[in-house]
Formats: C-alpha cells, structure tokens, sequence
C-alpha cells in the first residue's frame, strides 16, 4: 500500500471513529471581581507553556488592566458583530472557534445572554458545541447565575438573576475551581477602581457588594461546592462500583445524661465532629426512672456550651436509654455515637450490661465512641442497676440470703447462740431482702429462712417438727416483720417512683415550654413534640362550628382526622385537638401533651391576637397621618392661595396701574402658586394610592437619559425657585442606561429626588450617574450640601419629614415618602448614603432589562 494511500485510510478511519468530547473546566466565584478571569488566564499560561494549542474566544476585559495585560502572548479568535436595535454587540464566534479547531479554548461569562440574531440564546449553549467537536473550554461562573439558587440570591441581594444555568449543565463539567476572597478583600479591590470605574463604586459598595452579601454569596459557593463533590465521589464509586459503606458526610450524636460529666463529654464530640467538618447533636434522654439526675443549672450549662460549639440540642423519652439514642441517631442519619464510659461499678454491671454495652451490641453501622471522664466507677449504688436488673436480684437474693445466713450460722455460731440468736442472725437477712426486693421476695425470704431454721437449727434437727410453741411465735413473728417492712419499701418506692414519673413531667413541660419562651414557634413546639416522643407527624388541628382544619403539623404524612390519629388529645378547651402519628403513647404521655396542647392552642391564639393588633395599630398609624395631613395642610396649602389670590386681586384693582415688568411678576407668582399647590396635590394623591395599595406599574425598557430630562424640565416649569439655572446644576452622566420601569413613576422619583438635592443644597452642583451591575441598575442622585444627620436616614422617607428644612413653604415633606413607594411599587429599593466629602447620596436599586432572545 503507497503512502497516499495509508495516509487516507487512516483519515478515513478517523474520521469514522466518534469524536472524543471535550472537557469543560469552570473558574466558579462567589461575586463579580473575586479572580474568576485572572485565574482562567492564569491556567491559559500554564498550559501554552506544556505546549497546549490556547485560544482566548470570549474575554471580558471591562476595562482592567491587569486582565489585558494576562492576555499578552494568547491567540484570540475575534469576536462575530451582531445589530441590534442600532446597537452593535461583540459575541462569540463559534464558527471561527470550530475553523480554527484549537485544544483549548477560553470563554468568559459562561451564564453570558447571547444578542438575539445569535445561533444559541445562551453562551453556555455555544460551549455545548464546542465541546461536542472535542475542544475543552475553560470559562467562569458567578455561583448567583446558578439556577437552583436563583431564589435564594434575590433573598439575600434583593436582585432576581435573569441571566441563569441549569445546574445539571455545570455539574457536567470536568473540573470546577472555586475562586475564593474575602469580603473585606474584595471591597477593598473594589474601592481601589479594580472591578469597575470609579464612578459606580459607590453605588456598588453600598448596594450589592455589601459584606453581609458577600458572606452569604461566598457561604452558598462553598456549600454548593461541597455538594459538587458528594456528587463526583458518588459517581467515581458507580464507576468503580464499590459497594462498601464510605460516610463521607458525618453526623454526630453526643448522649449527656445532664449528670457533672456531660460538658467533657460535649467538648470531646464537638473535637472529634471538627475533624470531619461534621454536624454535631446533642441528645438527652428523658427517663422516668430516676437515673438522669438533671438539674435546671446543669442542663442549662449544657445547652449554652452546646449552642456555643453549634452544635443543636433535642431531647427524647424513653426508659431504655440505649435504644431510645440508638432510635433518634437512626433517625436523624447519625453515622457516630458519642457516649461516656459508664458510672456503674463492676459489682452492678453483674446484674446489666449498662448503656454503653447495649449501645455497642446493637448500634450496626453507626461508630461508637466511649469517653472516659472523672466520674467514671465513683462507687456502688443500688439505683445504677436497672429495674430489670433490680428484680432478678431481689428474687436471687430472697432465694440465696437465707442459706448463706444458714452457712454462717452452721460454721461460727451454732454453738454460740441459742434459737433466739439463730433467729436474729435470719432476721437480719429477711430484712435485708426486704428492703432490697419489695413484698413478694421478702415473703418468700422469710418463709424459706424460717423453713431452713426450723429443720436444720432447732431440736429435733433433720425435720420440720416444733416441739416449743415459742419457736414457732418466733418463726411467725419472723416472717410478719419481713413481710411488714416490705410493705413500707414498696410504699415508699411506689411513692419514689411517682415522684420520679413527676419529675419526668415537669422536665418534658419544661422543655416544651422553654422552646416557646426562647421564641420558638408553633411549628418548633410541634417538632420538640414529636421528636421527643419518636413520632412519625404531630398536627394540631382546629375544630370550629363542626368544620375541622388543620393549623399546622410537622413530619411525614401527618393525619388530618381524628380517626386516623393513633394518639388523639383534646386540648384548648374543646376547640383543638392534638393529633400523633406513630407509637401508642401512655395515659401519663396523653398528660403531658394535653398540657403541651395547650400552650400550642395558646400560640394560635396569640397570633390571631397579633393580628387583630396589628391591624388596630395600622388604624391608628392612618389616624394619625389625617391628623398631620390636617396639620400641614393648614398651613403649606394657605401660602399659596393667599399668594395666589393677593396677585390676582392686584391685577383686578382698577385704582393702581402696573407697568408690564409688574404684570408679569404678578402673574408668574400666580403661576408659581398654582405649581405649587399641583405639586402639593399630586403628592397627595400619590400618597393615598400608595396606602391603598393601587399602585400598579406598568414596567417597560426605559432610557434613563430621556427620564432624567423629562424630570429636570419639570422640575424648570413649575418653578422659579431655581430659574434657568436648573439644568446648568444637574450633571447628568447616565450613558446609555436602561431600566426596566414605569415611565411615569420613574420621571415622578427622578424629580422629586433632584428637586430635593437643588433646594437643600443651593451652591452645589447635583450628579445624576447610573451603572449596571449584574441584573440590576444603579442609580445615584449625589449632591455636596449639608447632608443629614448622623441616623436620621431613613427617618427622611417617612411622611411629612422636613429633615434640615428651614423653609416650611416648599411642601408638605412628602416627596421623598412618595419617591420610595414608586421605587419599592416597581421592584426596587432607596436608601441615603453620605457623600464622600460631606453631602447627601441618594441611591436606587432597580431591575435591568432582560436580555432579549433570539427568535
């Protein structure tokens, strides 16, 4: 075969294989300006210099010099042109990038809104055919473009993100690098002109850059990047397909029994949860039988150290501890346990193999770890056995105590005592038992005490004959005092025990309690409720003139009917019911939940009292704006008339003669009467349909340029208050910028905001500039007067407000009330700033135009 013709077989072979996708690597960043680029080229230069063929498709300098100083030495594919509305647009050439076949190719702004004309709507669109012809791309994302934060972003920032990507499509890519700053870092690049012209830095670090949304941007990166990870571990073992348990994600559960130990126990989980990054719970077990020993201070200590490590406290019922810890770990998907090596001695850990033991025995997959503290074997206590324990004892001790007083007896004192001493020594045992056991072991005590007595102690030995009527007395007395002294143990127990199940009730009331007092809410007392008694759902339901509804409910699959419940309470005097789904809960349990009941029937109560006060406080907030309307009134409307009617009625004299120059004062003060009682109209009206609710803005692509002059030629017509002047003191440097917003509404805030800025500070020169940032547009009316006092910022958007005004003829102060609720009407936010060097900044937040698709 010639050479030719290898050369095209192997082409052809090539060519009939399919095309090896390319990777996509993604530069992610929390905010605009954290590095996203620098380190996309940073990588570039890398490669170029392993030898990669490197093209720079799409860079988005925006003017920074470092950035196109990082491009020097990158080939870059010029951008495709595209006309829109008279506006021509840079895109990215996807054929050319397809021409030119590089190994790698870097595009910017991967979330980027492509100019309708454009072959994809959206860039990342672009980068899918690129990687399709097997060319890796290298690009940036800012974590707020994500689509399933979308929400979450205009929660913190108050900016709704247009311009999105699907997840799924990210999460696809080969690599993503988080590109990290920190807040204070990123202000300082910022201020220092590195993000954006100087001119919008003010705006920006008083709107979107703020630090309590850069922490929470940068939080929801990491976060969303730790589940990026979970996901390729998950895949990597799919490929592998490894079947073992990895816990990669740890939740830990630390048992505290409120006991001097339980804060050692805490630090120690909150170390060993620190290693792992992982969530930490604190949980106590509820138990009614007198072993938690808690008390109102300790448990208190625990849960400040617990909040303070952040970890969270619950608190569960159960009288078997270790299954009640193992129960709630399962539940919340605990992979350790946490526990204190045990207090019992050795002597009762013959009777129970303890919690720790039992924990171990039957925890399966969850670790366990023991901790060893200072309280660990302080010494023998009947109370650390457990009730099944105690009673397997007490009848081994009522079988085994009468022949070990038999032995006793036998070897040392048979020739020492006589009948009466022999049964004193048994005596000594029944009571012993007595007092350990209860009735029933100390009955069969003593009758055993007194059989072994009289056959083996007493002539004739061998049987069970009583020759002397004392001895029998003896016996019968014998086995009267047992039996009377385990009565009074049992009562006395019984009594212990009612007082412990008390104690237990009142722990439970107060923990429900306190979850209320520490503002929790309806739904947190529910969640308490439930988890506290391992319940599936709890709801609380409501019955009214026989219609039933529910208030609220908590867990999984809550039941809506009584029928279905499988604990049913009655609370709130007949009006509510509470509702659990999951185990049969005791009378004493129903107890407690009826009164648990209640203080959630008090809740729903307290809110509809809220309400009713709520609304009762927004009649008097209206009273009390008649009242001052009717104050302003009486004076801001009175100067015009009287102004208006003293020139009219000159001109109507027939006894005075005015030359044209007073004509024309007269009637220009009649105009500017008028002007001013429409201005003070029109803000009433305003004001009205804003407490009314009727405001509804028409939102349309506005040029704000054309806003800004429509608001400062009438700010010129109505008043000669500043004269020609008015247009020569506003500098208007807004470019090209459009926003999405009422025209009249926006002209109405544009002039009542400027012809603020020219009557409070009258030798100043008013700015008017505007940016986009991300999705939304700021814009800032700034002038260099006096300003405002220090706080009294947002006390200048409230009504009738004449903050630093001396002249009281102007209006009535509602300009700037009126300008806020035509901002916040079309989605948007105001606020005053000092001006660098002493005055007065006014900005706006509004939302940017959509960026138009192609069709």
């Amino acid at each position: 075969m010639t050479s030719d013709a290898q050369a095209a077989s192997n082409a052809a072979a090539e060519r009939a294989q399919p095309r090896r996708r390319g990777e996509l690597r993604i530069c992610l960043g929390a905010a605009p300006g954290v590095g996203k680029t620098c380190a996309m080229l940073g990588e570039a230069h890398r490669r170029l210099a392993r030898g990669t063929d490197v093209v720079a498709a799409v860079i988005e300098t925006h003017g920074r010099k470092k950035v196109a100083e990082l491009l020097d030495d990158i080939e870059v594919i010029p951008p495709r042109y595209l006309t829109y509305r008279g506006t021509t647009f840079p895109e990215l050439d996807v054929e050319a990038v397809l021409r030119r076949q590089p190994a790698v190719a870097l595009v910017d702004e991967y979330a980027h809104s492509n100019v309708p004309g454009s072959a994809n709507s959206k860039r990342w669109q672009d980068v899918e055919m690129l990687l399709d012809a097997g060319i890796t791309v290298i690009s940036t994302l800012n974590i707020q473009h994500l689509e399933s934060l979308n929400d979450v972003v205009a929660s913190i920032t108050g900016i709704e993100q247009r311009e999105t990507v699907p997840d799924d499509i990210v999460r696809k890519a080969a690599q993503i690098e988080l590109v990290d700053i920190t807040p204070e870092a990123l202000r300082r690049r910022l201020a220092h002109g590195n993000v954006y012209p100087p001119e919008r830095v003010d705006a920006a670090l008083s709107n979107y850059f703020r630090p309590g949304n850069l922490t929470a941007l940068r939080e929801l990166a990491l976060l969303w990047l730790a589940d990026q990870v979970d996901t390729a571990l998950a895949s990597y073992r799919a490929d592998k397909k490894i079947t073992d348990s990895w816990e990669t994600r740890e939740r830990i559960v630390v048992a505290v029994t409120g006991g001097p130990e339980s804060e050692t126990l805490v630090r120690r989980a909150s170390r060993i949860a620190s290693k792992s990054s992982a969530q930490l719970m604190v949980a106590h077990v509820v138990r009614g039988d007198g072993l938690s020993g808690t008390s109102a201070l300790q448990a208190s200590k625990v849960r400040e150290l617990a909040t303070s490590l952040g970890a969270t406290v619950h608190t569960v019922v159960g009288d078997d501890v270790s299954a009640a810890l193992l129960e709630f770990a399962r539940e919340t998907n605990a992979t350790q346990l946490v526990l204190g090596s045990s207090r019992r001695s050795r002597w009762a850990s013959i009777f129970s193999e303890g919690i720790g033991a039992a924990t171990i025995k039957n925890s399966g997959k969850i670790d366990v770890h023991m901790v060893t503290h200072d309280q660990v074997h302080p010494g023998f206590s009947f109370a650390s056995i457990s009730p099944r324990g105690r009673r397997l004892a007490s009848w081994l001790a009522a079988v085994t105590v009468p022949w070990v007083m038999l032995a006793i007896t036998l070897a040392w004192l048979d020739s020492l005592l006589d009948v009466g001493g022999k049964t004193a020594v048994f005596f000594v045992g029944v009571i012993g038992v007595a007092l350990f056991g209860g009735v029933a072991p100390a009955l069969l005590s003593g009758l055993l005490s007194a059989g072994l007595l009289d056959f083996f102690l007493t002539d004739p030995r061998g049987s069970f004959t009583v020759q002397d009527p004392s001895q029998l007395i003896t016996e019968v007395v014998l086995l009267g005092v047992a039996i009377g002294i385990a009565a009074l143990v049992d009562t006395t127990a019984n009594r212990a025990r009612e007082a412990r199940l008390a104690a237990q009730e009142a722990e439970l009331l107060a923990l429900f309690a306190g979850s209320v007092l520490r503002g929790g809410s309806l739904d947190t007392l529910l969640e308490r409720v439930r988890e506290a008694y391992s319940q599936r759902a709890v709801c609380l339901m409501r019955e009214v003139d026989g219609d039933r509804q529910v208030v609220v409910s908590v867990g999984k699959a809550p039941c809506a009917m009584v029928d279905s419940a499988d604990t049913a309470v009655k609370v709130g005097d007949d009006e509510f019911w509470l509702l659990l789904s999951g185990r049969a809960l005791t009378a004493r349990d129903r107890k407690v939940l009826s009164a648990v009941g209640t203080q959630a029937a008090g809740l729903v109560k307290q809110q509809e009292l809220a309400e009713q006060a709520g609304k009762a406080h927004t009649l008097a907030q209206a009273a009390e704006m008649r009242r001052l309307l009717l104050s302003a009134l009486g004076h801001d409307l009175r100067t015009p008339l009287t102004a208006a009617k003293a020139a009219v009625s000159s001109l109507r004299a027939e006894d005075v003669w005015f030359s044209p120059d007073d004509t024309a004062e007269l009637l220009a003060t009649i105009e500017e009467s008028i002007d001013q009682l429409t201005t003070l109209v029109n803000n009433l009206l305003d004001s009205s349909r804003l407490a009314a609710g009727v405001v509804r803005p028409e939102l349309s692509k506005i040029y704000l340029e054309e806003s800004v002059q429509r608001a400062l030629v009438s700010i010129g017509t109505r008043s000669t208050a500043f004269g020609r002047d008015t247009f020569d003191r506003v500098k208007a440097d807004v470019g090209g910028t459009t926003v999405m917003a009422d025209a009249g509404l926006l002209d109405r805030v544009l002039s009542n905001l400027i012809d603020n800025a020219l009557r409070h500070a009258p030798d100043s020169l008013v700015r008017v500039n505007a940016g986009q940032v991300a999705d939304r547009v700021l814009i800032n009316v700034v002038d260099e007067g006096p300003g405002v006092a220090r706080g009294a910022a947002e006390q200048m958007f409230e009504p009738f407000q004449r903050l630093g005004d001396t002249d009281n003829t102007i209006g009535l102060g509602l300009g700037l009330s009126v300008a806020k609720g035509f901002v916040e009407a079309m989605g948007g936010t105001i606020q005053a700033n000092d001006t660098p060097g002493g005055g007065l900044t006014i900005a706006l937040d509004l939302a940017a135009p959509p960026a138009e698709s192609s069709r």
